[in-house]
């Protein structure tokens, strides 16, 4: 690994790529429901709809972890090369995502984009981790995190935006609005173009000992020794990992669930623009409605973006000098979260205002759940193996998703909280601040100042 520290600008370029990457899991997280609902697909049905995304980062993280820690190419480098081709794939996944007539074809494609986005993500945090010394950990992923967090408030408003330009947000019966397919087409090349910048304007450097590192590579080489190994690593977890994964299980619990139903749930409580059945009187008109609500919410949800920018900004101009406590960061921050979700509950159409306020402070806690994990994670493992580590504590990110998406949404709202949708919002704020009382489980000791 190298010690030499970055300035701002190299780690800017070397994580530029995560704006397209945010691209991608912007409009999806913030528009993929109003499609699976476009295409007819009830209200009930939309966390199995949303499996596919889990469970892809299940199966894929791991595995481009392990391949891209064997990997090395004078030219490409170790990482970059699974940028690319995730890039390429995500890229026309996200074109074809809102051309779909049904909802099979919507459901398929969404498999394949997430899948996609992942094997260009999971490289992106081990790069920090192999570049940047013990002391730069915290400041290079909080600068992941500012550009996140700019690609989270630009997409999210795309939909809004095109239709303010004049292209329409409604459609037939059983059809997605254009505004929808400009914006997903512009993500597909804000994706390509944004890797691109990473993998042309960042260096890698080789393996300090290249006869080692091939030898070692071409020992283990195959699919028996991958998965061997994959298993081996999650055995021999360090305890960290493990506590980290309790407060990650409650806190992507949270976003999985406002993923899924922030948009159906805001539009039909604050809005009173439920999607309509089909074949309901006035259709078209009250689709309209729905699909103008659905834009207005996703605006306001790139306020989470736009917080979790802001957020950045800040942490990333007192990490360059200071050590932090990056438990006590994670737990305000989560705090702050779960508040925004349960001030969602006092929003009315009238003083629909306090939605930016409410995701405003969820993009706190955004800001923070893409930062301080990794963070405190990167200091308790193999630098040799970091790839791999950080694609295991990806099933810490998955396995609550994978939960919401079999039932657990559903079941806890409605057992412990009503059948009204907008409980939904509720059960993520009452799952964060569970988060937040969880990172008293890990190790409260600050970072070193990053120069």
């Amino acid at each position: 690994m190298k010690e030499n520290k970055m300035n701002f600008w190299q780690i800017w370029n070397m994580s530029f790529g995560f704006l397209g990457i945010q691209f991608g899991f912007a409009l999806q997280g913030g528009f993929m429901s109003s499609i699976f609902q476009n295409l007819g697909a009830d209200k009930d049905a939309l966390p199995g709809l949303w499996i596919a995304a889990p469970l892809t980062g299940l199966l894929v993280q791991p595995i481009i972890g392990y391949l891209s820690d064997r990997t090395w190419s004078p030219r490409f480098g170790r990482r970059r090369p699974y940028f690319l081709i995730g890039a390429v794939l995500s890229s026309l996944a996200l074109f074809f995502v809102p051309t779909s007539s049904a909802l099979w074809m919507a459901a398929g494609f969404l498999w394949i984009m997430d899948a996609s986005i992942n094997i260009s993500m999971e490289p992106f945090r081990a790069l920090v981790a192999d570049k940047l010394p013990e002391s730069q950990r915290s400041y290079g992923f909080v600068v992941q995190t500012l550009i996140i967090g700019i690609g989270t408030w630009v997409a999210s408003n795309l939909p809004w935006f095109v239709g303010y330009l004049g292209i329409s947000n409604t459609a037939p019966e059983g059809q997605i609005p254009p505004a929808v397919q400009w914006a997903f087409g512009i993500g597909a090349f804000v994706f390509m173009a944004s890797i691109l910048w990473s993998v042309f304007t960042t260096t890698e450097e080789p393996p300090a000992d290249l006869e080692k590192f091939y030898a070692r590579t071409k020992s283990t080489a195959g699919i028996g020794n991958m998965f061997k190994e994959i298993a081996e690593s999650f055995s021999f977890m360090p305890s960290v990992m493990w506590k980290l994964g309790v407060v990650q299980f409650f806190s992507w619990f949270a976003f999985f669930t406002m993923w899924n139903f922030a948009t159906p749930a805001l539009a039909e409580y604050v809005y009173h623009a439920a999607m309509p059945v089909s074949g309901a009187a006035h259709y078209l008109e009250a689709k309209e409605l729905y699909n103008t609500a659905a834009a207005t919410i996703g605006s306001s949800m790139g306020m989470y973006g736009l917080s979790s920018m802001a957020f950045a900004l800040l942490l990333s101009f007192y990490t360059a000098r200071n050590p932090i406590n990056r438990r006590l960061v994670h737990l305000l921050s989560l705090a702050a979260g779960g508040a925004g979700f349960l001030l969602m509950s006092t929003a009315t159409e009238a003083n629909d205002g306090i939605l930016n306020v409410a995701f405003a402070l969820i993009g706190i806690s955004w800001g923070s759940i893409l930062s301080m994990p990794y963070a405190i994670l990167s200091s308790s493992v193999d630098p040799e193996k970091m790839g791999i580590s950080m694609g295991i504590f990806n099933i810490f990110i998955v396995i609550p998703q994978i939960v919401a998406a079999l039932g657990g949404i559903n079941w806890a709202y409605k057992t412990f909280l009503g059948e009204s949708i907008i409980n939904t919002m509720i059960l993520a704020g009452v799952s964060l601040l569970i988060g937040a009382v969880s990172t008293f489980l890990l190790p409260a000791r600050q970072d070193s100042a990053a120069s």
